[in-house]
């Protein structure tokens, strides 16, 4: 059989073969158990047959009311769970499901239940930055845990405090290392020559500084400013050189895509070549698709 990669990595395994993870003896916290929700059914089976398990089936079922049942149809008494539930659209039903889910496997005794959460959505409401309004990324930990979790593991969240929301303990992944990998193998085979990383905003330049060194590419930073409540941003100005290269602009989602779109314009004014865009989280969202169809750019990138 052909090798195949481990999600999210450069190393090869030969399915049917024993691998580091799927020989280890069960722990005080059982046999691990993986349940998914139908949006990362796909994911989930990635890291089902790496594991060499089986993905365990439940029954959701939505009421004419709008209620949500959920039903596990095995025993999880004391096994060491995967839930890989994300917040997709509908955003606050899919996070209810994942809520009740919680609960259920609480009540059946779990041994350990981990919450696996791809996309953390309301991440962006993280602080007070104006007067009488919530820190609704605040509530949804507090939810999340009280709902049954006991531990975490997100990737990319928007910001990073987020991680001390939660009293459980858990895991800020990022795709720094699975992206930059994927731009890697295109300067080795010469598709990209005279690079530039461009982080989208003043926030994210630290995250973006670490693609830049990983790809040994100069940073270049947009500086931009959200317009009141609303999903707009105005671009201010572009700090770095971006003249002549292949610019590859980085970002943790895109949403409406009006950042990126910005960004890209902004890159192209200032004489990039050619123009790539990843981001982690891909949202898309309102008009997102059709911006992003209509943009001069050469490839997007993205994870599942």
């Amino acid at each position: 059989m052909t090798p195949q990669r481990v999600p999210g990595t450069r190393f090869l395994y030969q399915p049917g073969e024993e691998t580091e993870l799927n020989k280890m003896v069960p722990g005080q916290y059982g046999e691990i158990k993986l349940i998914a929700g139908d949006q990362y059914a796909p994911f989930a089976q990635e890291c089902a047959d790496y594991l060499g398990i089986s993905v365990c089936d439940h029954e959701v079922h939505k009421f004419t009311n709008d209620n949500i049942f959920v039903q596990l149809k095995q025993s999880v008494r004391g096994q060491d769970v995967y839930l890989i539930k994300g917040m997709c659209s509908p955003v606050n039903d899919s996070i209810l499901e994942m809520l009740i889910t919680l609960d259920a496997l609480k009540r059946d005794s779990a041994g350990r239940i981990n919450v696996v959460i791809p996309y953390f959505s309301y991440g962006r409401s993280d602080k007070k930055d104006q007067p009488r309004v919530p820190i609704t990324a605040r509530l949804l930990a507090d939810i999340i845990q009280v709902a049954g979790a006991d531990r975490y593991i997100a990737i990319d969240l928007h910001a990073a405090q987020i991680q001390g929301f939660f009293s459980i303990p858990g895991d800020a992944l990022n795709a720094v290392i699975l992206i930059s990998d994927y731009f890697h193998d295109k300067k080795l085979t010469g598709e990209i020559e005279g690079g530039v990383v461009v982080s989208t905003d003043l926030g994210f330049a630290k995250r973006g500084r670490n693609y830049a060194q990983r790809l040994g590419m100069p940073l270049a930073v947009i500086e931009k400013r959200r317009i009141g409540n609303r999903d707009q941003t105005e671009v201010l100005s572009l700090i770095g050189d971006v003249r002549g290269l292949t610019a590859i602009i980085i970002d943790d989602e895109c949403d409406t895509g009006g950042t990126i779109k910005q960004a890209v314009e902004v890159v192209l004014e200032n004489g990039a070549r050619d123009v790539y865009v990843a981001f982690s989280h891909a949202v898309l969202s309102g008009p997102a698709v059709e911006r992003l169809s209509k943009l001069n750019i050469k490839e997007i990138v993205t994870t599942n």
